[in-house]
Parts: structure tokens; sequence; C-alpha cells
């Protein structure tokens, strides 16, 4: 039966009409192409320019910054501490030079409720017991009280590989927690402002003795991750606060 001609224009009228809407998807298709290559570039943009930033949320729970540099000031004067030096001897205090610092490395005690004058008598009866290998340069107690037990030129036992060319901080808890103490926690931060300065480290010198083999030490700071990412913060923000630019004496 022959079409009217009516019929052939509407048969026409639909041909393009799915022409024009198989057109409109392609462009569609293509501009949702075009708008995700756009963002695809501009996330890898943002990767590499701010590869050096890591945000976290700091103590005020506000999102802040962890560059990998700190600010170019020193914080010349340290926290008070007490020195006790450890007899040498080949279980606690070897004597050999440390020649080198790259780093200050950070460890909690594990054994709560003691203070950092047990834990550097502990250090020192090694040198009698001989029944491990272990020390640090520095323990901080709950009070935020400090011992210098180890001087700074010399090597310490207390992680591993990175004993050579790293200072090591002990750091006494309260709890099985292993969070420190505001105390010791305010010493800390004082304590590594003017290392970093005094060494010339940046954010990613100062690590846990976790960084270094894997171990859960210092235990909280390994088991909340933002917490330690707070802690540099921290140690930046004190150094910007209380440092000074070092001057330089030109010839």
């Amino acid at each position: 039966m022959e079409r009217t001609e009516r019929e052939k224009q509407i048969e026409y009228e639909t041909y393009l009409a799915k022409r024009r809407a198989l057109k409109r998807k392609k462009r569609q298709r293509k501009a949702a192409f075009q708008i995700l290559m756009s963002l695809i570039i501009i996330i890898i943009i943002g990767i590499i320019g701010w590869q050096s930033v890591k945000f976290i949320k700091g103590r005020n729970g506000k999102p802040v910054s962890v560059k990998s540099e700190l600010p170019k000031k020193i914080v010349k004067t340290p926290p008070d501490y007490d020195i006790q030096y450890l007899t040498v001897n080949p279980y606690s205090r070897p004597g050999i030079p440390l020649e080198k610092v790259n780093g200050v490395v950070v460890h909690y005690t594990a054994n709560p409720s003691t203070t950092a004058q047990q834990n550097r008598d502990y250090f020192e009866g090694l040198s009698l017991s001989g029944e491990t290998s272990v020390s640090s340069h520095f323990v901080i107690g709950i009070e935020g009280e400090v011992i210098l037990c180890i001087p700074c030129d010399e090597i310490a036992y207390a992680s591993n590989e990175r004993n050579a060319d790293t200072i090591s901080i002990e750091c006494c808890i309260p709890d099985e927690s292993g969070k420190f103490a505001d105390a010791t926690y305010d010493t800390l931060i004082h304590l590594l402002a003017w290392l970093a300065g005094k060494y010339d480290l940046e954010t990613d010198d100062i690590i846990r003795h976790y960084d270094v083999t894997g171990k859960n030490c210092p235990k909280y700071y390994v088991e909340y991750e933002s917490a330690w990412d707070a802690l540099k913060m921290d140690v930046r923000n004190y150094i910007e606060h209380n440092g000074a630019i070092e001057e330089t004496t030109e010839e």
C-alpha cells in the first residue's frame, strides 16, 4: 500500500529528530569527557604543586598544613634539662661518636607512670646487668622534666639502624594509651623545635621509632596518625612564634 505524502513527511521528520538527538548526545559526551580531563589535569597539577603540604586537623580541630620545610627561624634556648650522663659501657652508652645529626626520633617508655629518673637509672643499670642494649639521649618525664643521659655528639642505643645519625627522645607516659601528658607534650615540642634549629632539620626529619622499624612506638602517635601530624604542626608553630631569624655576618 502506497504511503501518503503526510506519512512520508512524518517519517522524514522522525528521522531528522533521531539524528539531531544522536548528535546532541555525542556533543554531551564530548563535553563531559573534556570536563573530566580538565579535572584530572587540575588534580595532577595540584598534587605536584602541593605535594610538600599535608592537610590535617590541629589541636583546635581546624584544618592546618604540615610543610616539609620548617620556618627559617632558630629556637635558641632548649627546655631546662638535668645532665646525668650514663657511665660509658657496652650496653647503654658505647661512647661512639655521632658525627652527623640527620634527624630526631621520638619514642615512648612503654612503662606507664614511671619517671624520667627511673628510666634514666634503668639505662645506667644496664652497665651492670647487661641484659639488653638500650638507651636514649633525652628522657622527658610526666611532669615535663628532662634528663640528658648521653651527649648529643655520641650515639644512643634507641633507633636501630638510625642510631648512627639521629638524636633520640624517650617520653614517659601516664597510662597504657601511650598518649603523652600535657607537660610531657609541651616540653617535647620545645625540645624538638630547639633541636631542629640546632641541627638544621625539617619536618620530615622528625620521626617515630615506628618510621624506622615498624615498631608500635610511640604507641598513641602510631595508632592515631592525625595526632602525630598535629604534633609536628605544633613544632612548626612553636618555631614560628618563639624562634628568631638567624643573623648572618657579612664579610
